[in-house]
């Protein structure tokens, strides 16, 4: 029997984020869409309606027995208020489907009140939360970091503007910061012991680039939270292995990364500069198309590797809404009951995807094909973005070029990530070439590439 989620979770946690040594490594399960599944509620219901929120955030409690929970992990709440449209799913948070300042370089001034949008619900639930579970488990608030934001209001345009309107860029990076910090300002009257930025675009772009316009917007949020005397969090997707410095040098007091990163290797990073970093089970590879044991056996390798002290935990990302529950529990016991698990594995040997899959005949193709893989363009917003590029070169091509989408959700497209020896997601191939990878290009930068290819 796994032992119960003992009285001082939230402490252990609170003792990591403050760079102490402890006996044992917390444990963060996101939840975010997938504690709706825990409870036969859809992505989209647990996202608009408090009460079955509040239903099964307590059922991710119950039996995942965290350390710390997110409330929400829905990175489209603060856009949804500055006015972006949303596509809607039920397996999965929204999405955004319109920029505001796509043709408009005014920087906007309003700032996001309580009343607005859906966060009179979150900020009712997120009290609900401390009051229930408060005492033994750490709540984390999930805000949209500057970056991320300020691509949901410009669109891909921004990964330009750096170059044809850096004024422009550093003043809509100084006005989404101002929102994260209000945003911050409401989850943490609302009772949350971490604030986490999740920025997955600082995945896509170079150490130059976010020293120029990404390191002071950073550096503000961090600062202001711990004046605030809450903790931090720096929360990226994709590899965003070339950041992991420039984000130590902005002074959170954790970092949590996705599996495009090796662990490792970024914790000799993090531990220069004593900040303490969580992740980074893979969300389809293992959480999601994996068994238990599979599980199981990426923990205890990640125990293994890993110096104990300032390390946490967690998930990549947010989990998929189908993980199933049982690999979630495996990897809460390999984490509480290490030595217990070793016994367990210890006939284990683990199962690769070892599916056949055809590949295009690249060399026969009568138009250009551009293929996007990404981990789930319908969670991922750096996936959702390169995928849209793709999109938009399709349109402004009249559709005379084929896109294609491979989700690494499905079996099958692992084996055909495997095949063609990709190494990160999300990334762009051109007739079978790597063109794009964990960087969004612009339209204009895809097109260009399209061309040459269309002229060979």
């Amino acid at each position: 029997m796994v032992e119960p989620l003992s009285p001082n979770g939230r402490h252990l946690l609170q003792t990591v984020l403050r760079h102490e040594k402890t006996e044992q490594v917390p444990w963060v399960p996101f939840a975010g869409v997938h504690a709706g599944k825990l409870k036969g509620y859809s992505g989209r219901e647990i996202l608009t309606n408090g009460d079955k929120l509040f239903e099964s955030l307590l059922m991710v409690n119950e039996v995942y027995q965290p350390d710390g929970q997110p409330v929400v992990f829905d990175l489209q709440v603060e856009a949804e208020i500055l006015g972006c449209q949303l596509l809607w799913a039920e397996a999965a948070p929204p999405s955004v489907a319109s920029h505001p300042l796509a043709q408009n370089l005014t920087i906007p001034d309003h700032l996001p009140q309580p009343d607005e949008g859906r966060l009179p619900m979150i900020l009712d639930v997120m009290r609900r939360m401390k009051k229930a579970v408060g005492e033994k488990t750490a709540l984390f608030g999930l805000v949209t970091g500057p970056f991320t934001l300020a691509s949901h209001l410009r669109g891909t345009d921004i990964f330009l503007d750096s170059v044809d309107h850096p004024d422009f860029l550093t003043d809509l990076l100084a006005y989404t910061q101002q929102v994260a910090l209000r945003i911050a300002d409401y989850y943490i009257e609302a009772g949350m012991d971490v604030i986490a930025i999740v920025d997955p675009l600082v995945s896509q772009i170079s150490p130059r680039h976010f020293k120029r316009f990404m390191s002071e917007p950073f550096s503000t949020v961090f600062d202001y939270l711990r004046k605030k005397e809450v903790f931090s969090s720096f929360f990226v997707c994709g590899d965003a292995t070339k950041n992991i410095e420039v984000m130590c040098q902005t002074n959170p007091d954790s970092i949590f990364i996705d599996e495009n990163i090796d662990m490792v290797a970024a914790k000799q990073i993090t531990d220069r500069y004593n900040i303490t970093l969580g992740g980074n089970i893979p969300l389809t590879t293992r959480m999601l198309l994996g068994t238990q044991q599979d599980n199981m056996a990426y923990v205890i390798d990640l125990l293994d590797k890993l110096d104990h002290h300032n390390l946490v935990i967690a998930p990549g990302c947010d989990m998929p809404y189908d993980v199933p529950m049982e690999n979630v529990i495996g990897v809460m016991r390999a984490v509480r009951e290490t030595e217990h698990t070793r016994q367990i594995l210890k006939t284990y040997q683990s199962v690769e995807v070892d599916l056949e899959v055809t590949l295009p005949d690249y060399a026969s193709l009568k138009r250009p094909l551009v293929e996007v893989f990404t981990i789930d363009s319908d969670t991922c917003a750096a996936c959702s973005y390169m995928y849209n590029a793709a999109k938009r070169a399709a349109q402004e091509l009249n559709d005379s070029i084929d896109v294609v989408e491979y989700k690494i959700t499905r079996p099958e497209n692992v084996a055909r990530v495997k095949k063609l020896g990709i190494a990160h997601l999300p990334c762009i191939l051109i007739n079978g070439e790597l063109k794009f990878s964990s960087i969004i290009p612009s339209t204009r930068e895809l097109l260009e590439e399209i061309a040459k290819v269309s002229h060979e």
